[in-house]
């Protein structure tokens, strides 16, 4: 074994609010870094050790190689020693790609293409019968005995039901030397100019030999003459056709049905691939899904004319050629197009939205004469699926979707792949059935498929199946046992991504590697927290070196080695208040320390809101595999949905309820999932999601731009003296416009490095030194501090600095108040976690006056956060309640759980075994329902049942 260094040493670390810290890390041991978010945790994990692994991991490149990466800056730090290789498992890793899936991130799906290639048997898709294939040798002796002293036709298939006149065809074979043809079952002399009729399907074959089959070695040899010949012309197909019979025999060197004919190349692994045109379907190209026409979006209210604008595309009547088309379509078909759609004639429809060409005379009522006119139109419906079709701009393609709907693939059911992948089979399923199976289930069926294979089958499969039965299992210990291989990348969340890749990194079996992860646990019911851990302790007990960054308890109780940074967030963070084993924290009473210890809590309401007496109902929800759920949210309360990871929790808020309400508010777009009714929307006024997606993806957002309070402070500015005598506007202090800010950055501060194939690189702008605006603007100055002052103070500072402004001091308090006093103005937007962007979102609903009617949603808003962040996140949330308004948190943090009025627990599993509504209620009412997992560890927070906990501990 490689022979390391005990433990890693970091001398003077200093990146971002990292106070020249020292630290040492035990090496092969599970190493916990905790702290109140914004204490430093991801600065030292991350920005320190990783960012040095990776510049190390490009020093070893050529210089050739280097050259195009260029040169990655190192951290801030005097000196890192023991460093081993290092990978970092993050949250934000995953393809967005359409074609990645969990089966081809965690390369299971690999193994599968290449199981079915080598041991699937396939069937024909026309008769379900077992496809054959032949040798010469063998196709020869089968017409040697089975057409004995026969008098047969040896055929070439050419043609195959399809369209055309063959002439030019034709006149090739007869180049080649053959003088016979049989179309469509009957034999033929080829002479001159011979066609058929161009508008009938048709079946050709080539008649390559006639010949009596009888005993000796000159049959024998015509005959293997013969079939190589026909095999040539043939594609590797070849029928004999018996004298006098009408039904020929099939043969063919490839995969082959024997009674209709239809032949399989021989399978190998991208025979199985959507994204290799061996595999993927033709008609969505391996994504298993098209768009189609939605006439009810191209004319969303038919009592309004046409001239009125009833045909949403082209919008309301102007000179057009367009609309001089629809004038002529209204001649031709006798109506104006001041009528209403609704009464417009069928044949009208039709030709306004799929097109048509037809010359046509009318009587002119003015001039009493006949004129002639063209119609020579698109129509409506062609053009959008040609603009989404060939359009190069991407906003185009966009505006085409509008009057579109995606679609299941009609010809691959959504499986994306080609039929005849789709008839291969192992056990009686095909690829495609096994990726959509759950992961739980898949791995039970490979475990089955042991006993199942026998003979060669066997020999040729059992590698590949223990690969997979392996590969599967990581899956299981990481908690995703409800996920499917089929399951698109872009619809993981975070922590699943983390976990799919961890599952991965499992199955690599790599020795000796530093993985540094980011909150493995989001997004993981408390009921799989241990087989997380476990797989944790698998990487580490083989040979590797695990740092987690991580608030969980369970985490934290587990780990080998603990190291808690703070005391505070941001400027007051960044030092090590305490390190060591798990039972040497609780007496250094840290904040983390008091929290694990039971010193500080966060405590249980001692009662329960009973709302305003209203509710929503939502009924029939049946989207992916929630099973027909109804669904009633009291409003007036803090309301907890539950359930274990899979169970539908996101597809019963996220998918169905709101985009219901974002449509019903504000005129989304997005479809819900299936649903029959909703009821008591009269009873809220606006809703509010608040999600984990970035506030902005480039360096120029920041939260004072995305909370608005930039301008305000832009707008002060400009009214200073110095200011309004230079005649400067706000406009003057934005780093985004011509005149105020730095050009040589164009205000970004940063100039972009590009890294081509490594995410690019920022460097500070030499002009400004980051300060983003030229000399004369930061001239100005309010209270002794420019406009680049500003935007470097922290929250903490700026309330302290804006207190007597209250515009600007009350969104800032806001911000304040969601537990982010350490962020600062301008912190560039690509540097905040998902958690703290979720806050700065939330922050900004805060600020706006509310209404006492809405609904807040919230996906897991604990993310990222420390004990004691959370209680500070619960204290603003139940401001809100307590106003009126109605919040709505997904989660499986016990401390926000115990906290809220009203329970919706979903399960009782994960994927097919989930989608039911467990329990509802109290906490206290859900805590007795012995059915609900998550019941099991609501128990230990609630204090009528502490007394339970301590006697069976």
């Amino acid at each position: 074994m490689i022979d390391f260094e005990e433990n890693i040493q970091v001398q003077g670390a200093r990146v971002h609010n990292l106070k020249n810290i020292d630290l040492t890390i035990p090496r092969e041991k599970l190493v916990v870094v905790t702290g109140l978010s914004g204490s430093g945790k991801s600065s030292l994990a991350f920005d320190t050790i990783y960012a040095e692994g990776q510049r190390r991991y490009i020093e070893t490149f050529s210089a050739y190689a280097r050259q195009f990466l260029g040169g990655l800056e190192r951290p801030d730090v005097d000196k890192i020693d023991g460093l081993s290789p290092v990978i970092a498992i993050e949250q934000k890793t995953t393809s967005k790609s359409p074609r990645s899936t969990v089966g081809t991130i965690t390369e299971v799906y690999d193994f599968l293409r290449l199981l079915f290639a080598r041991a699937g048997e396939a069937y024909s898709y026309k008769t379900g019968e077992k496809m054959v294939s032949y040798s010469d040798e063998q196709i020869k002796n089968l017409i040697l005995t089975s057409f004995a002293d026969k008098k047969i036709n040896i055929l070439a298939p050419v043609v195959k039901s399809r369209k055309g006149h063959y002439r030019e065809l034709f006149e090739q074979i007869a180049k080649q030397g053959f003088v016979k043809v049989r179309v469509d079952g009957e034999i033929r002399d080829i002479i001159q100019g011979m066609k058929v009729d161009r508008y009938k399907t048709h079946d050709i074959e080539i008649v390559v030999d006639r010949l009596l089959v009888s005993e000796g070695e000159e049959t024998e040899k015509r005959l293997a003459e013969s079939i190589n010949t026909a095999m040539y012309s043939g594609s590797n197909v070849l029928m004999v056709l018996e004298e006098g019979q009408e039904e020929p025999r099939y043969f063919s060197r490839d995969l082959m049905c024997p009674s209709s004919g239809i032949s399989y190349p021989v399978p190998e692994p991208n025979t199985f691939s959507f994204n290799s045109p061996k595999g993927m379907c033709p008609d969505c190209h391996g994504l298993g899904h098209v768009y189609e026409i939605n006439e009810q979006k191209i004319f969303p209210n038919k009592k309004l004319s046409i001239k009125a604008g009833g045909i949403a595309p082209l919008g309301e009547y102007k000179k057009s050629w367009a609309f001089r088309q629809l004038e002529t379509i209204a001649r031709r078909y006798d109506f104006d197009l001041n009528d209403p759609i609704a009464t417009l004639p069928e044949d009208a429809m039709e030709v306004i939205l799929y097109g048509g060409e037809e010359n046509f005379e009318v009587d002119s009522k003015t001039l009493g004469v006949r004129r002639e006119y063209k119609i020579d139109y698109e129509g409506i419906a062609n053009f959008i699926k040609a603009q989404h079709k060939e359009a190069d701009s991407s906003s185009i393609r966009r505006w085409a979707r509008e009057y579109m709907d995606r679609i299941s693939c009609p010809s691959c059911k959504g499986s994306r792949l080609k039929i005849s992948s789709l008839y291969f089979r192992i056990n009686n399923k095909n690829i495609a059935e096994l990726s959509e199976m759950d992961i739980g289930d898949l791995a039970a069926f490979f475990r089955e498929l042991k006993q199942v294979l026998k003979g060669d089958q066997k020999k040729i499969a059992e590698e590949v199946v223990k690969e997979i039965g392996t590969r599967l299992q990581f899956l299981l210990d990481v908690g995703l046992d409800y996920l499917s291989l089929n399951r698109s990348s872009k619809s993981l969340s975070g922590g699943e991504a983390q976990r799919i890749r961890l599952a991965t990194q499992i199955g690599s079996q790599l020795v000796g590697v530093l993985y540094i992860l980011d909150e493995p646990s989001i997004g993981l019911h408390q009921r799989d927290n241990n087989r997380l851990i476990h797989s944790l302790e698998s990487l580490r007990d083989i040979g590797n070196s695990v740092i987690v960054v991580e608030h969980d308890r369970d985490m934290i109780e587990h780990a080998d080695h603990v190291i808690d940074i703070g005391p505070r967030a941001g400027k007051h963070g960044g030092e090590i208040i305490s390190e060591g084993p798990p039972s040497e924290l609780v007496g250094h009473h840290t904040l983390t320390a008091d929290y694990i210890s039971g010193i500080k809590s966060i405590p249980v309401p001692k009662k329960r809101r009973k709302g305003n007496g209203k509710s929503l109902l939502l009924k029939g929800c049946t989207g992916n595999n929630l099973k027909n759920v109804d669904a009633l949210f009291p409003l007036g309360k803090m309301i907890g949905v539950t359930g274990v990871s899979g169970s539908g929790k996101s597809t019963l808020i996220n998918e169905t309820l709101y985009p219901i309400l974002n449509a019903y508010f504000f005129n989304g777009v997005r479809k819900p999932m299936p649903y029959k009714d909703i009821k008591g929307l009269q009873h809220i006024d606006k809703v509010i999601d608040i999600n984990q997606s970035p506030i902005g993806r480039t360096p120029r957002s920041n939260p004072a731009t995305y909370t608005g309070v930039f301008s305000e402070i832009r707008s002060l500015f400009s009214k200073t003296p110095e200011a309004s005598i230079r005649g400067y506007k706000p406009g003057r202090f934005s780093f985004n416009v011509k005149g105020g800010r730095c050009e040589t950055c164009q205000g970004g501060g940063l100039r972009v490095i590009e890294m081509n194939f490594l995410p690019d690189v920022y460097v500070e702008c030499e002009t400004c030194n980051g300060k983003r605006f030229n000399r004369e603007t930061l001239e100005i100055r309010y209270k002794g501090k420019s406009i680049a002052d500003v935007l470097e103070m922290t929250m903490d500072e700026a309330v302290a600095f804006f207190e007597h402004i209250p515009k600007i001091y009350r969104k800032l308090k806001t911000i304040q108040e969601v537990g982010l006093g350490y962020i600062s103005l301008g912190q560039q937007s690509t540097t905040l976690s998902g958690g703290e962007a979720q806050r700065v979102k939330l922050a900004t609903e805060l600020s706006k006056r509310d209404t006492g009617n809405t609904f807040y949603i919230l996906d897991e808003p604990t993310t990222g956060l420390h004990f004691e962040d959370i209680r500070v996140l619960m204290e603003v949330l139940n401001k809100l309640v307590d106003k009126g308004n109605t919040v709505l948190v997904i989660e499986h943090n016990m401390d926000v759980i115990k906290m809220v009025d009203h329970i919706i627990d979903i399960g009782y599993e994960g994927g097919r075994g989930g989608g039911m509504i467990v329990a509802e209620g109290t906490p206290e009412e859900v805590a007795r329902d012995e059915r609900s997992y998550t019941a099991q560890f609501l128990k230990r927070e609630l204090p009528e049942y502490s007394d339970d906990f301590q006697s069976s501990n």
